[in-house]
């Protein structure tokens, strides 16, 4: 899953970095407001972690600017001030939810799949179809109550195309889903990744529709 982190703190940014990367998590790291902002409208992410005080500009005007395109990505704002006016104004220009400075990564982590199950337009914590249970806390996936063992790419597409069901997501989004600015993607990475998962599960769950990408079909 891609995530965008808007944050000029460096310690704070590399710390939160290194521990979304080990979450799962392909990061891109941006500590100037005027770059995220023309990031966001070139890129695709499924999550922003976004600060609100940024040189260039405010983080409430990445988010008012953001929900302008009408994009809907879920935003969660990091902030110093925990008042309620701010958290009220930060929520009525867009935030999806709050984070206040300091706290704990396992906390922001738990959030964020929050926002992504929400987004999804689910409420279970984990993703279940056709005897498949997918486990965003754990990052575990078992088939027919067996634990299957997969890469962390793997996991990525697995989840990503469970959390589509119905949807046909092209080889492009889905690389754009597992890969941040500084990884280095072969050519035929999706389609080795596609190939792993057909052998470990159901060969029929991932479907390829040619020449645009692949769909795990509704029931």
């Amino acid at each position: 899953m891609r995530l965008l982190l808007v944050e000029d703190d460096e310690i704070l940014g590399d710390g939160l970095v290194e521990g979304l990367k080990m979450e799962g998590y392909a990061v891109d790291w941006l500590t100037n407001g005027k770059l995220a902002d023309e990031a966001l409208k070139i890129n695709s992410y499924e999550l922003i972690v976004l600060d609100l005080n940024l040189p260039d500009m405010e983080g409430l005007d990445i988010l008012k600017a953001l929900r302008a395109r009408k994009d809907e990505t879920p935003v969660m704002v990091l902030t110093a001030k925990d008042t309620v006016p701010d958290r009220v104004m930060g929520l009525d220009s867009g935030a999806d939810d709050f984070v206040i400075k300091p706290f704990e990564l396992d906390e922001v982590c738990a959030r964020l799949r929050a926002l992504a199950r929400r987004n999804e337009g689910r409420s279970a914590p984990n993703i279940e179809y056709k005897g498949i249970v997918l486990d965003p806390a754990s990052r575990q996936v078992s088939w027919n109550d067996e634990k299957v063992d997969l890469s962390q790419k793997e996991f990525e597409i697995l989840s990503f195309l469970m959390g589509n069901i119905g949807r046909v997501i092209s080889r492009a989004r889905l690389e754009e889903s597992m890969y941040s600015w500084d990884s280095d993607v072969e050519s035929n990475t999706v389609e080795v990744h596609i190939h792993h998962l057909r052998k470990k599960l159901d060969p029929s769950i991932i479907r390829t529709v040619r020449g645009v990408g692949y769909i795990i079909d509704e029931d």
